[in-house]
């Protein structure tokens, strides 16, 4: 018994937490690549020696490299939405002060992490179906939170109409990218007002609630 459990563990951690480490490794790195390099001119060899890891485990966790674009690209995701979900619950204020909050939050992880904002927002646009597919469901997703954050009350906003929200997410990406191009040079105080105000649309009736008040 004490043979297999040596062979099923090694340092305290089974093989099955072994291949989970090597995968996260292969992800921070990946982030690491194409966020230096670009995805199209990145290699598996790249992404192994950044991730101290061989070719053999690379194929132990993923079939290719697009399919470690998307799993790195779900990972910036999941964190992003996660960090907006965290600021929008502990803002105070109103639902529009809210909102602010999450994209205060939104833009300051972009400039924060620009290697990981390449990859949310350049790396993954036009490299196959699939790709096209997780970047969609990327703003699916959040489209809904700003929905749900700016229109708690109203079933997420003015309309369930998708092609509404991915319009207004696509313009918060555009204002992004347009600030991350332009070097960060204009404050992100202006950078979340100018994409609060394209929020507004998902609100109740569709009205303008900072009318008399600045945004």
């Amino acid at each position: 018994m004490s043979s297999m459990v040596d062979r099923r563990l090694y340092r305290g951690s089974s093989a099955e937490e072994r291949r989970a480490q090597r995968r996260e490794q292969f992800l921070e790195a990946a982030i690491r690549v194409y966020g230096e390099q670009g995805y199209r001119h990145a290699t598996v060899k790249a992404v192994c020696e950044a991730a101290g890891l061989t070719e053999r485990y690379f194929y132990e966790s993923f079939s290719n490299s697009e399919e470690l674009l998307v799993a790195s690209f779900q990972a910036v995701t999941d964190f992003l939405l996660e960090e907006l979900e965290k600021a929008s619950a502990s803002a105070s204020g109103d639902a529009i002060e809210r909102t602010r909050t999450m994209l205060q939050a939104y833009y300051e992880a972009l400039k924060d992490s620009p290697q990981s904002a390449r990859v949310f927002l350049v790396e993954i646009s036009g490299v196959s179906p699939e790709v096209d597919r997780a970047f969609v469901a990327a703003l699916e997703a959040f489209g809904a939170l700003l929905a749900r954050t700016i229109s708690p009350h109203e079933g997420g906003g003015t309309t369930d109409d998708p092609l509404l929200r991915a319009g207004v997410v696509g313009g918060v990406l555009h204002i992004a990218l347009n600030w991350i191009l332009g070097g960060y040079t204009r404050p992100i105080r202006e950078v979340v007002n100018a994409a609060l105000r394209l929020c507004l649309v998902l609100a109740p009736g569709g009205r303008n609630p900072t009318r008399g008040r600045s945004v």
